[in-house]
């Protein structure tokens, strides 16, 4: 078994659903940690008690991770050990636990991680894709022009596989978007891993939306979602890339729009691949240019 050192962080990884994947490892450290930072300390508290945990909870969630970095440094220093957990996963993975590591090595402290679950690397494995390489990209996108952006990206990577995070209130919405633009990829979505109800939903988006309505309550539970882009699908030559203020240009010229519903009307177009803060910046320099 592990010696708890003083002054240490440790990055605990914890079940992404079910309790009993929690390592013997993980348990010592949490359970001989002298605080235990949650993203949620009523989530945390929920799994400690079943796994007969008690010790001190202090949160840091997203929110006041910037501010609470300072306070578990100050802890450390101090001579006392600070375990990091998230909600479920392995901190940092789309999750809060960053900010205090950097300030941890800023300030010569010793982190160590202790391995566990993680839903990306779970669905990644369950996929059957080819993991030869892979791109983890976080959330999916809300924005469409983000979306048309990434779709961009998968098909001009040197890498054929990736996986990434959706909620279940959006992940219909996301198969459409895949849809909808025609894109040549093959998902695996991966609901409730590690729970009892697991299901996992494979082939081309078409196929995975009628899985999906066929099971009723997709909206349910947590996804993970692995796609493969189909060879046919990738781009084979570099291609010109029109510059924000040129696309805002032609259209205020052509639609004797201003910038504002310029800025709109490059965010409806389905050839756009630009955010609308990148449109916006663009705006504010050409009004500046044309002062």
């Amino acid at each position: 078994m592990d010696e708890i050192t003083a002054g240490t962080l440790y990055i605990v990884a914890t079940p992404i659903g079910n309790s009993r994947d929690m390592s013997p490892r993980g348990m010592q450290i949490l359970t001989e940690a002298d605080i235990i930072a949650a993203e949620d300390t009523r989530r945390s508290m929920v799994l400690l008690n079943k796994l007969g945990i008690k010790n001190k909870l202090v949160s840091n969630h997203k929110f006041n991770e910037y501010g609470k970095a300072k306070f578990f440094i100050n802890e450390m220093k101090a001579g006392r050990s600070v375990a990091v957990i998230t909600d479920a996963g392995t901190p940092c993975i789309s999750d809060p636990g960053n900010e205090l590591i950097k300030a941890a090595v800023e300030e010569g402290i010793r982190v160590v991680g202790i391995p566990g679950c993680c839903a990306a690397v779970n669905a990644l494995a369950i996929s059957g894709f080819d993991l030869s390489s892979f791109t983890f990209t976080g959330f999916f996108p809300r924005e469409n022009a983000e979306r048309r952006k990434l779709l961009e990206r998968l098909r001009r990577g040197d890498t054929r596989t990736f996986a990434l995070y959706e909620s279940p209130k959006r992940i219909m919405d996301l198969v459409d978007f895949f849809i909808a633009s025609e894109a040549g990829v093959r998902l695996c979505l991966c609901n409730d891993m590690t729970k009892l109800h697991e299901m996992s939903f494979r082939g081309t988006p078409a196929e995975v939306k009628e899985q999906l309505l066929a099971k009723g309550n997709y909206d349910k539970g947590e996804y993970a979602v692995v796609l493969e882009v189909m060879p046919e699908y990738v781009f084979n030559k570099v291609e010109h890339t029109v510059s924000p203020e040129a696309m805002l240009v032609d259209a205020m010229v052509a639609g004797g729009l201003s910038g504002k519903e310029a800025v709109a009307a490059v965010l409806a177009d389905e050839n756009n691949s630009y955010s609308k803060n990148e449109l916006k910046a663009a705006a504010l320099r050409l009004k500046n240019l044309f002062q």
